[in-house]
């Protein structure tokens, strides 16, 4: 029996999902449930700042918001130098529409892979000004935006979501090697549902052979009806520093200085990185191309004033989504100290047969990651659980059913990190699309619940067969 408050433990992220869409704001909705999780837990007056400390003070949580900050900075710069404009000008001429746009988006999202954080705060900052022309609504970008990042990075191997999975099964049953991990993970790629028929479900709603349906339809209904592209009362994730930033006067809208080269030399960065080190440098990356902007919009003739208000508009349009995120982690350390995860695990244990084994894993990995919005919190739960039970069930033999475990891990952490409130990869895609948080959530859920029931289903479908 793995260690867990019990059911208490699911109390202070129940409460933010419930709050968050009852109140529609986000911010109070994560503090209330970070100060009375803390009280729960038994942390005392000084509880929720220890937790502060103790949950933003790590790596981790420094890369996310540094790589925010980074992009926010470049879309600050990519907009004031006119790139964006000039970019969509040149859009405009091939006179797409509207599902010529939306394809255009998905097809963006699935290239830009190699990291779920980086994914939707590019694609929806470049894309937003061509959506908005199209009158296709922030909630629908940020659903392509979101759809196009995490699974696409935990379906491709070269990838650090990657890395992350195969290192987790090393010595594992019949995974004693690197080389062993990395072909269980290739052998599960047929088996990653949840990936592959996510990316194929909003790419065919991007092209209009899927219907929109729940609260998306009534979304995209008002955007093309009325020319809302955000509800009334709604409450962009990124300020008007970045959304109504003006044209500097003082340089030429150059499309490739200041746009596709600095692109370039991201992608260049990043891809260099991981082929010689194997190891993907987004951060290092964003900040090189900030670098590489600013000299080259002053050589170009913007004042160092101009460009230093820039870069903090930039920082400034940011802060949004960084104070939520700021929240989000907190409630995530609090829910794993909790054992918030562990008592789901505890809850499913008894009926975990060979034949449910894939199904049980996707659905339990699914609401694990949903609750506690990680999910490579759910991997580092799961996997070290499912695979010997796999493994047990199979003679140690790496056979079918491995694999599909292995994805149903992989697949059903995904879930959770593609639509929880508090997941940090859902906050990002708000940010790029500049949507209301809360409205982006309640238009995404159902078809990601479409996904997830039909991938379930298939998952019990498998297990029958080689069990």
């Amino acid at each position: 029996m793995l260690e867990t408050m019990g059911w208490i433990s699911i109390v202070p992220v129940a409460l933010a999902v419930i709050l968050a869409f009852v109140t529609r704001n986000t911010i109070v909705s994560l503090a209330t449930a970070c100060v009375l999780g803390c009280f729960m837990a038994g942390k005392g007056v000084f509880g929720f700042t220890d937790l502060l400390k103790t949950s933003l003070g790590n790596a981790d949580f420094i890369w996310v918001v540094t790589i925010n900050m980074m992009v926010a900075v470049m879309a600050a710069y990519f907009e004031k130098s006119g790139a964006i404009e000039g970019f969509t000008a040149i859009v405009d001429k091939k006179k797409f529409k509207r599902k010529s746009i939306q394809l255009i988006t998905w097809l963006l999202g699935c290239f830009i892979f190699f990291s779920d954080s980086f994914s939707p705060l590019f694609v929806g900052g470049v894309m937003r000004k061509l959506s908005d022309k199209a009158k296709i609504s922030r909630e629908k970008l940020a659903y392509i935006c979101d759809s196009t990042s995490a699974p696409v990075a935990v379906f491709l191997p070269i990838t650090s979501w990657s890395a992350y999975l195969c290192g987790l099964t090393i010595g594992i049953g019949a995974i004693a090697t690197q080389s062993d991990a990395f072909n269980l993970f290739v052998k599960a790629m047929p088996f990653n549902f949840y990936a592959v028929f996510s990316i194929f479900f909003v790419g065919l709603i991007c092209a209009g052979i899927i219907p929109e349906y729940g609260p998306m339809k009534k979304a995209e209904l008002r955007a093309q009806k009325e020319g809302k592209l955000l509800r009334d009362g709604a409450v962009p994730l990124m300020s008007a520093e970045l959304t109504d930033m003006k044209v500097s006067t003082k340089v030429k809208p150059r499309v490739f200085l200041n746009f596709v080269l600095p692109i370039l030399i991201f992608l260049g960065v990043s891809f260099g990185t991981f082929a010689v080190l194997g190891s993907t440098k987004v951060m290092e990356a964003a900040v090189i191309v900030v670098l590489f902007m600013s000299v080259s919009l002053l050589i170009q003739g913007m004042s160092m004033q101009e460009i230093s208000d820039t870069f903090m508009l930039g920082i400034k349009g940011a802060m949004p989504a960084i104070v939520i995120l700021a929240l989000a982690y907190p409630l995530n350390t609090l829910s794993k100290e909790m054992g918030t995860a562990n008592f789901i695990i505890n809850c499913t244990k008894s009926f975990l047969t060979p034949a449910l084994l894939p199904f049980v894993i996707f659905v339990v990995s699914a609401v694990m990651a949903f609750a506690t919005g990680s999910s490579w919190g759910t991997f580092a739960i799961c996997l070290p659980i499912a695979l010997p039970l796999a493994f047990n069930a199979t003679g140690n033999e790496v056979t079918a059913l491995v694999a599909a475990c292995f994805a149903a891990v992989a697949g059903g952490g995904v879930f959770g990190d593609h639509c929880s409130p508090v997941s940090d990869t859902t906050i990002l895609s708000s940010m790029g699309a500049a949507s209301d948080h809360i409205d982006h959530v309640k238009t995404q859920l159902p078809y990601a619940l479409t996904v997830a029931v039909i991938c379930a289903v298939c998952y019990l479908v498998i297990g029958m067969i080689f069990a």
